[in-house]
Protein backbone atom coordinates (compact mmCIF):
# COMPACT_ATOMS: atom_id res chain seq x y z
CA UNK A 1 0.00 0.00 0.00
CA UNK A 2 1.35 3.38 -0.76
CA UNK A 3 2.13 5.76 2.00
CA UNK A 4 1.08 9.00 0.44
CA UNK A 5 -2.11 9.57 2.36
CA UNK A 6 0.06 9.34 5.63
CA UNK A 7 1.60 12.39 4.16
CA UNK A 8 -1.05 14.64 3.05
CA UNK A 9 -3.60 16.85 5.69
CA UNK A 10 -6.81 16.26 6.58
CA UNK A 11 -7.79 19.14 5.06
CA UNK A 12 -6.24 18.30 2.00
CA UNK A 13 -7.90 15.26 1.22
CA UNK A 14 -11.30 17.20 2.21
CA UNK A 15 -10.21 19.60 -0.12
CA UNK A 16 -9.54 16.81 -2.96
CA UNK A 17 -13.02 15.23 -1.99
CA UNK A 18 -14.92 18.51 -2.66
CA UNK A 19 -13.34 18.98 -5.56
CA UNK A 20 -14.30 15.26 -6.68
CA UNK A 21 -17.91 16.27 -5.23
CA UNK A 22 -17.73 19.74 -7.86
CA UNK A 23 -16.45 17.98 -10.29
CA UNK A 24 -19.26 15.26 -10.83
CA UNK A 25 -21.49 17.39 -10.23
CA UNK A 26 -21.28 19.33 -13.04
CA UNK A 27 -20.29 16.61 -14.92
CA UNK A 28 -23.50 15.57 -14.27
CA UNK A 29 -25.64 18.46 -15.22
CA UNK A 30 -23.96 18.28 -18.71
CA UNK A 31 -25.25 15.21 -19.48
CA UNK A 32 -28.92 16.02 -18.18
CA UNK A 33 -28.71 18.88 -20.77
CA UNK A 34 -27.93 17.05 -23.52
CA UNK A 35 -30.66 14.48 -23.32
CA UNK A 36 -32.55 13.96 -26.42
CA UNK A 37 -29.85 16.09 -28.62
CA UNK A 38 -26.45 14.12 -28.56
CA UNK A 39 -25.05 12.27 -31.69
CA UNK A 40 -23.99 8.48 -31.06
CA UNK A 41 -20.91 6.46 -32.56
CA UNK A 42 -19.70 3.41 -32.12
CA UNK A 43 -16.28 3.03 -30.23
CA UNK A 44 -16.99 -0.53 -31.36
CA UNK A 45 -19.80 -3.21 -31.71
CA UNK A 46 -20.93 -3.12 -28.26
CA UNK A 47 -19.59 0.58 -27.01
CA UNK A 48 -21.07 3.82 -27.79
CA UNK A 49 -19.72 7.21 -27.10
CA UNK A 50 -21.92 10.03 -27.63
CA UNK A 51 -21.07 13.77 -27.61
CA UNK A 52 -22.67 14.32 -24.40
CA UNK A 53 -20.00 11.80 -22.85
CA UNK A 54 -16.75 14.23 -24.28
CA UNK A 55 -18.41 17.32 -23.33
CA UNK A 56 -19.04 16.34 -19.44
CA UNK A 57 -15.44 15.35 -19.64
CA UNK A 58 -14.16 18.23 -20.74
CA UNK A 59 -16.19 20.27 -18.15
CA UNK A 60 -15.23 17.58 -15.16
CA UNK A 61 -10.94 18.67 -16.73
CA UNK A 62 -11.74 22.41 -16.39
CA UNK A 63 -13.46 22.15 -13.39
CA UNK A 64 -10.55 19.86 -11.61
CA UNK A 65 -7.94 22.35 -13.57
CA UNK A 66 -9.22 25.45 -12.13
CA UNK A 67 -8.27 24.12 -8.45
CA UNK A 68 -4.96 21.90 -9.46
CA UNK A 69 -3.89 22.82 -12.49
CA UNK A 70 -0.41 20.69 -12.08
CA UNK A 71 -2.79 17.72 -11.57
CA UNK A 72 -3.02 14.84 -14.06
CA UNK A 73 -6.02 14.01 -15.73
CA UNK A 74 -7.11 9.94 -17.08
CA UNK A 75 -10.48 10.06 -18.47
CA UNK A 76 -12.30 7.08 -20.00
CA UNK A 77 -12.86 9.59 -23.46
CA UNK A 78 -8.94 10.89 -23.29
CA UNK A 79 -6.89 10.17 -26.46
CA UNK A 80 -4.15 8.68 -24.48
CA UNK A 81 -5.17 6.32 -21.55
CA UNK A 82 -0.91 6.06 -20.64
CA UNK A 83 -0.57 5.09 -16.99
CA UNK A 84 0.26 8.23 -14.41
CA UNK A 85 3.43 7.87 -12.81
CA UNK A 86 3.61 7.03 -9.18
CA UNK A 87 4.67 10.34 -8.32
CA UNK A 88 1.83 12.27 -10.22
CA UNK A 89 -1.22 13.34 -8.73
CA UNK A 90 -3.93 11.86 -11.42
CA UNK A 91 -7.71 12.55 -11.61
CA UNK A 92 -9.64 9.38 -12.75
CA UNK A 93 -12.75 10.18 -14.54
CA UNK A 94 -15.51 8.51 -16.59
CA UNK A 95 -17.72 10.93 -17.53
CA UNK A 96 -20.52 8.70 -18.37
CA UNK A 97 -20.86 4.81 -16.51
CA UNK A 98 -23.67 3.94 -18.35
CA UNK A 99 -23.51 4.92 -21.60
CA UNK A 100 -25.62 2.89 -23.29
CA UNK A 101 -28.26 3.04 -20.57
CA UNK A 102 -28.04 6.57 -20.98
CA UNK A 103 -28.89 6.15 -24.92
CA UNK A 104 -31.55 4.24 -24.35
CA UNK A 105 -33.09 6.50 -21.32
CA UNK A 106 -32.80 3.52 -18.97
CA UNK A 107 -32.02 4.99 -15.61
CA UNK A 108 -29.06 3.60 -14.37
CA UNK A 109 -25.89 5.97 -15.06
CA UNK A 110 -23.96 8.41 -13.21
CA UNK A 111 -20.27 10.70 -13.28
CA UNK A 112 -17.39 8.86 -11.02
CA UNK A 113 -14.29 11.77 -10.50
CA UNK A 114 -11.40 10.02 -8.50
CA UNK A 115 -7.90 11.27 -7.84
CA UNK A 116 -5.03 8.99 -7.07
CA UNK A 117 -1.19 9.10 -6.54
CA UNK A 118 0.14 5.54 -7.63
CA UNK A 119 -2.11 2.85 -6.97
CA UNK A 120 -3.49 4.72 -4.14
CA UNK A 121 -6.99 6.27 -3.82
CA UNK A 122 -7.08 9.62 -2.13
CA UNK A 123 -10.63 10.58 -2.61
CA UNK A 124 -13.53 10.24 -5.01
CA UNK A 125 -17.16 10.79 -5.80
CA UNK A 126 -20.08 9.30 -7.67
CA UNK A 127 -23.21 11.34 -9.10
CA UNK A 128 -26.17 9.82 -9.88
CA UNK A 129 -27.80 13.06 -12.07
CA UNK A 130 -31.22 11.20 -12.17
CA UNK A 131 -31.38 10.13 -8.11
CA UNK A 132 -29.75 13.61 -7.73
CA UNK A 133 -27.29 11.31 -5.16
CA UNK A 134 -23.76 12.11 -4.48
CA UNK A 135 -21.65 9.34 -2.96
CA UNK A 136 -18.22 10.65 -1.86
CA UNK A 137 -15.49 9.51 0.28
CA UNK A 138 -11.75 10.17 1.35
CA UNK A 139 -9.03 7.61 2.62
CA UNK A 140 -9.33 7.45 6.21
CA UNK A 141 -12.60 9.71 6.34
CA UNK A 142 -14.68 7.80 5.87
CA UNK A 143 -17.80 7.80 3.04
CA UNK A 144 -21.20 9.61 2.55
CA UNK A 145 -24.35 10.03 0.83
CA UNK A 146 -25.28 13.32 0.17
CA UNK A 147 -23.65 14.82 3.61
CA UNK A 148 -25.00 11.75 5.87
CA UNK A 149 -22.66 8.61 6.37
CA UNK A 150 -22.92 5.24 5.13
CA UNK A 151 -21.92 1.78 6.00
CA UNK A 152 -22.02 -1.23 4.42
CA UNK A 153 -24.65 -3.91 4.91
CA UNK A 154 -23.92 -6.89 7.19
CA UNK A 155 -24.40 -9.75 5.38
CA UNK A 156 -22.42 -12.46 5.98
CA UNK A 157 -23.36 -15.45 3.85
CA UNK A 158 -24.12 -15.47 -0.43
CA UNK A 159 -27.92 -17.45 0.59
CA UNK A 160 -29.25 -14.01 1.72
CA UNK A 161 -26.81 -11.80 -0.48
CA UNK A 162 -28.17 -9.30 -3.17
CA UNK A 163 -25.29 -9.59 -5.86
CA UNK A 164 -24.30 -6.92 -8.65
CA UNK A 165 -21.87 -8.89 -11.18
CA UNK A 166 -20.49 -7.11 -14.13
CA UNK A 167 -20.31 -7.80 -17.91
CA UNK A 168 -18.16 -6.01 -20.43
CA UNK A 169 -19.28 -4.14 -23.75
CA UNK A 170 -18.35 -7.73 -25.33
CA UNK A 171 -18.29 -11.48 -23.84
CA UNK A 172 -18.23 -14.66 -25.19
CA UNK A 173 -19.44 -18.07 -24.43
CA UNK A 174 -16.74 -19.33 -21.55
CA UNK A 175 -16.27 -15.54 -20.57
CA UNK A 176 -15.02 -15.07 -16.85
CA UNK A 177 -18.03 -12.99 -16.09
CA UNK A 178 -20.74 -15.10 -18.03
CA UNK A 179 -18.91 -17.86 -15.59
CA UNK A 180 -19.22 -16.08 -12.52
CA UNK A 181 -23.05 -14.49 -13.34
CA UNK A 182 -24.23 -17.97 -13.73
CA UNK A 183 -22.06 -19.25 -10.08
CA UNK A 184 -23.65 -16.19 -8.59
CA UNK A 185 -27.40 -16.85 -9.72
CA UNK A 186 -27.16 -20.41 -8.61
CA UNK A 187 -26.29 -19.53 -4.95
CA UNK A 188 -27.11 -16.15 -3.76
CA UNK A 189 -30.81 -14.71 -3.09
CA UNK A 190 -30.77 -12.32 -6.13
CA UNK A 191 -28.23 -10.74 -8.87
CA UNK A 192 -28.54 -7.70 -10.37
CA UNK A 193 -26.67 -6.39 -13.69
CA UNK A 194 -27.37 -2.38 -13.83
CA UNK A 195 -24.85 -1.70 -16.71
CA UNK A 196 -22.73 0.77 -14.28
CA UNK A 197 -20.25 -0.35 -12.39
CA UNK A 198 -19.54 2.72 -10.34
CA UNK A 199 -23.30 2.47 -9.15
CA UNK A 200 -23.13 -1.04 -8.22
CA UNK A 201 -20.03 -0.19 -6.30
CA UNK A 202 -22.16 3.04 -4.87
CA UNK A 203 -24.61 1.00 -3.73
CA UNK A 204 -22.44 -1.95 -2.05
CA UNK A 205 -21.00 1.52 0.04
CA UNK A 206 -24.23 2.13 0.83
CA UNK A 207 -25.78 -1.44 1.68
CA UNK A 208 -27.93 -1.11 -1.15
CA UNK A 209 -26.23 -4.41 -2.26
CA UNK A 210 -24.34 -6.82 -0.48
CA UNK A 211 -21.52 -7.43 -2.95
CA UNK A 212 -20.33 -6.74 -6.61
CA UNK A 213 -17.79 -8.85 -8.83
CA UNK A 214 -16.28 -7.67 -12.18
CA UNK A 215 -13.67 -9.92 -14.20
CA UNK A 216 -12.55 -7.68 -16.45
CA UNK A 217 -13.17 -3.50 -16.06
CA UNK A 218 -11.45 -0.35 -16.75
CA UNK A 219 -9.93 2.15 -13.86
CA UNK A 220 -12.00 4.99 -14.71
CA UNK A 221 -15.38 2.59 -13.95
CA UNK A 222 -13.84 1.64 -10.25
CA UNK A 223 -11.27 4.24 -9.33
CA UNK A 224 -13.77 6.21 -6.94
CA UNK A 225 -16.51 3.46 -6.08
CA UNK A 226 -14.07 0.84 -4.90
CA UNK A 227 -12.45 3.90 -2.22
CA UNK A 228 -16.33 4.48 -1.32
CA UNK A 229 -16.84 0.94 -0.34
CA UNK A 230 -13.71 0.23 1.54
CA UNK A 231 -14.12 3.81 3.53
CA UNK A 232 -17.60 2.57 4.37
CA UNK A 233 -16.41 -0.91 6.30
CA UNK A 234 -16.35 -3.12 3.17
CA UNK A 235 -13.54 -4.94 1.56
CA UNK A 236 -12.10 -5.40 -2.24
CA UNK A 237 -9.34 -7.30 -3.54
CA UNK A 238 -8.71 -8.75 -6.99
CA UNK A 239 -11.16 -11.85 -7.78
CA UNK A 240 -8.65 -14.16 -7.00
CA UNK A 241 -8.32 -12.43 -3.40
CA UNK A 242 -4.87 -11.18 -4.27
CA UNK A 243 -4.68 -6.92 -3.70
CA UNK A 244 -6.52 -4.44 -5.85
CA UNK A 245 -4.76 -3.30 -9.04
CA UNK A 246 -6.24 -0.04 -10.01
CA UNK A 247 -4.54 -0.04 -13.26
CA UNK A 248 -5.35 -3.65 -14.10
CA UNK A 249 -8.53 -3.77 -12.71
CA UNK A 250 -10.94 -7.01 -11.31
CA UNK A 251 -12.42 -7.23 -8.34
CA UNK A 252 -14.80 -8.69 -5.87
CA UNK A 253 -16.52 -6.16 -3.03
CA UNK A 254 -18.23 -7.12 -0.36
CA UNK A 255 -20.10 -6.20 3.10
CA UNK A 256 -18.50 -8.94 5.24
CA UNK A 257 -15.29 -10.73 5.17
CA UNK A 258 -17.10 -13.87 5.87
CA UNK A 259 -19.23 -12.85 2.28
CA UNK A 260 -15.90 -12.14 0.86
CA UNK A 261 -14.22 -15.32 1.65
CA UNK A 262 -17.56 -17.48 0.55
CA UNK A 263 -17.88 -15.60 -2.77
CA UNK A 264 -14.01 -16.39 -3.80
CA UNK A 265 -14.72 -19.98 -3.79
CA UNK A 266 -17.08 -19.28 -6.30
CA UNK A 267 -15.73 -17.04 -8.69
CA UNK A 268 -12.97 -17.27 -11.20
CA UNK A 269 -10.46 -14.59 -12.34
CA UNK A 270 -9.47 -13.03 -15.63
CA UNK A 271 -6.34 -13.01 -17.17
CA UNK A 272 -6.69 -9.40 -18.16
Amino acid sequence: MDDYPNTLRANDLSELRQTARTAARVGGEVLLSWRGRFEVREKNRHDLVTDADIAAQRAIAETIAARFPEHQLLGEESADHTRPTDNEYCWIVDPLDGTTNYVHGFPAWCVSVAVCRGNTVLAGAIFDPIARELFSAAVGQGADLDGQSMSVSECTNAANALVASSLPATVWHDSPDLRNLVALATTCRGVRRTGSAALNLAYVASGRLDAFTAAQIFPWDAAAGVLLVTEAGGIVTGVGGEPFALYNPHFRATSTQSLHAELGELLVATDA
